[in-house]
């Protein structure tokens, strides 16, 4: 009996294995190529002050460079009070990119907790100047106990 249930056990590992490196070898016929690039804020809507416990909409606005360019989510970092806040585009490696004019916004956005901290300082990603250094737009919201009226 012991034999029998070795067998089968054995049977069944060598099967999934096999379809496993099958899958493994199998071509992507769609051959997708793209890759994430960080695109620069152009603009914030975020409240003057935050409400401890309360959840708040801050939207984001950017250009798109090329119609390749498509929202994929923010890079978004944490540290004590500090948020540091980068829109992540995904770029579809196709040869008709169009550049595209910069004069229409795309807006997006996501929600934010407000916790215990006195205030908090938000670093929106806006480019790298000409040395290559990372330039922020940094807004400072307060949290207070009540809506401001």
């Amino acid at each position: 009996m012991k034999k029998k249930s070795f067998m089968r056990k054995v049977s069944i590992l060598l099967i999934i294995l096999t379809v496993s490196i099958f899958l493994g070898c199998v071509e992507d016929d769609d051959n997708i190529s793209f890759f994430y690039e960080l695109v620069p804020v152009e603009s914030v809507d975020i409240p003057e002050a935050f409400v401890t416990g309360k959840t708040y909409k801050i939207k984001t606005s950017f250009f798109r460079p090329t119609t390749c360019h498509t929202f994929s989510g923010y890079d978004y970092r944490r540290s004590e009070n500090k948020r540091t806040v980068s829109i992540v585009n995904i770029v579809f490696n196709e040869r008709a990119c169009d550049t595209l004019p910069k004069k229409d916004t795309t807006t997006v956005s996501f929600d934010f907790i407000a916790g215990r901290e006195k205030s908090y300082i938000f670093e929106f990603w806006q480019g790298e100047d000409a040395a290559g250094k990372n330039q922020f737009l940094t807004v400072e919201v307060p949290v207070v106990q009540e809506e401001p009226n």
